[in-house]
């Protein structure tokens, strides 16, 4: 939709007693609808995609439990409580989110000033500085009550929901594309065990829940235009109960791969060590002693995982006829799957190296 056609008057006039001197889109996000606004000061204001997320209120109380508790632990050590979480601003009316005549859901944040984003890991540093911003956001929301959040996805890295969710596709054949796909689908049932490895774990009480971002790349986080020192963590939408070795996992399935994830020359589809050594040893020292050994142990099983779980879900979405991920070409998600499993298998070939990384850093 373009943004320029959305009618901003309704919720401007719930949080400004006088219209705004300025507002036009911002960003370049694919999700939700994004305007700079300017008062006396500027804001963000966000219209919220409620296509995708189906529960606007339980995502927005995510949202200011996880920004009030990071706020309250910074102002306890002194640090910059207006630059180190989101800051939602209430409507005139004192609520924290504003639902429109048409049944749209808005929210309002302040301008973190003094801050840019990165789109891209451009060497070693930003993939070091990335990790460590994603495990501060781990150690500062170690003491939160995870459960107590609410699924804005439900079962969004639930992978053996995701592999059975995949034998549905293939039981189905609705698009009769089985046939051309049978090494992928022979390649998830091989690995039909190692889709419950981190399920097993939290259901033996030896992997805790955890508040987890899940959506852990380098443009949503925000760094300091002078210093280039993390600020803050945004993007906050997915926010939920999970674990923090997917949110390690995550980044290193797009980070420390040698190649973009749509390539289709899988010779050049590799797990880069030293990358996966410089995350290891951000994301270790951003969450300062917050992760049990277990978790610690568990981190390079939670990269194959939420590489393996991505390819799941692109070979399904192949199946069903694309009907999730946005494509491009013919096979498009086709290509994807077999990337993303060419990763798995480059990373279970890997997996001592990785484990000897790991031991190497922690000691």
């Amino acid at each position: 939709m373009n943004r320029k056609a959305i009618n901003t008057a309704e919720p401007l006039k719930a949080y400004f007693k006088e219209l705004p001197t300025y507002c036009e889109p911002y960003g370049n996000g694919h999700i939700n609808d994004t305007f700079l606004v300017v008062s006396q000061k500027r804001y963000i204001l966000q219209r919220m995609n409620t296509s995708i997320f189906t529960r606007p209120v339980e995502l927005m109380e995510n949202i200011l439990g996880v920004t009030e508790h990071i706020r309250k632990k910074t102002a306890a050590i002194g640090g910059d409580v207006a630059r180190c979480s989101l800051t939602v601003v209430p409507t005139l009316d004192g609520a924290r989110y504003f639902c429109d005549s048409t049944g749209g859901y808005w929210r309002l944040y302040d301008f973190v000033e003094g801050t840019v984003t990165k789109e891209s890991v451009e060497d070693a540093n930003d993939f070091y500085t990335c990790a460590k911003a994603f495990g501060g956001f781990q150690e500062m929301l170690a003491d939160y009550p995870a459960e107590t959040l609410s699924e804005p996805i439900a079962n969004f890295h639930n992978t053996p929901w995701r592999y059975d969710n995949l034998m549905r596709a293939v039981a189905a054949d609705k698009c009769g594309r089985l046939s051309s796909v049978l090494p992928e689908v022979e390649f998830a049932k091989e690995r039909e065990e190692f889709c419950k490895v981190l399920e097993n774990a939290r259901a033996a009480g030896e992997l805790p829940l955890r508040v987890t971002h899940n959506d852990t790349k380098l443009n949503n986080i925000l760094f300091d235009e002078k210093s280039a020192a993390p600020v803050c963590v945004i993007d906050l939408d997915t926010v939920m109960p999970g674990y923090s070795v997917t949110d390690f996992g995550d980044s290193i399935r797009f980070g420390a791969n040698t190649a973009v994830e749509d390539e289709t020359d899988l010779s050049k589809v590799t797990l880069d060590l030293d990358l996966f050594k410089v995350y290891v040893k951000g994301f270790i020292e951003g969450c300062n002693g917050s992760l049990t050994e277990k978790e610690i142990e568990l981190l390079p099983e939670g990269a194959m995982m939420m590489t393996l779980e991505c390819g799941l879900r692109f070979l399904t979405d192949h199946l069903e006829g694309d009907t999730y991920f946005k494509i491009h070409r013919e096979g498009h998600n086709l290509d994807r799957a077999r990337n993303q499993f060419a990763l798995v298998a480059d990373m279970e070939r890997k997996l001592d190296q990785m484990r000897a990384i790991i031991q190497e850093i922690v000691g």
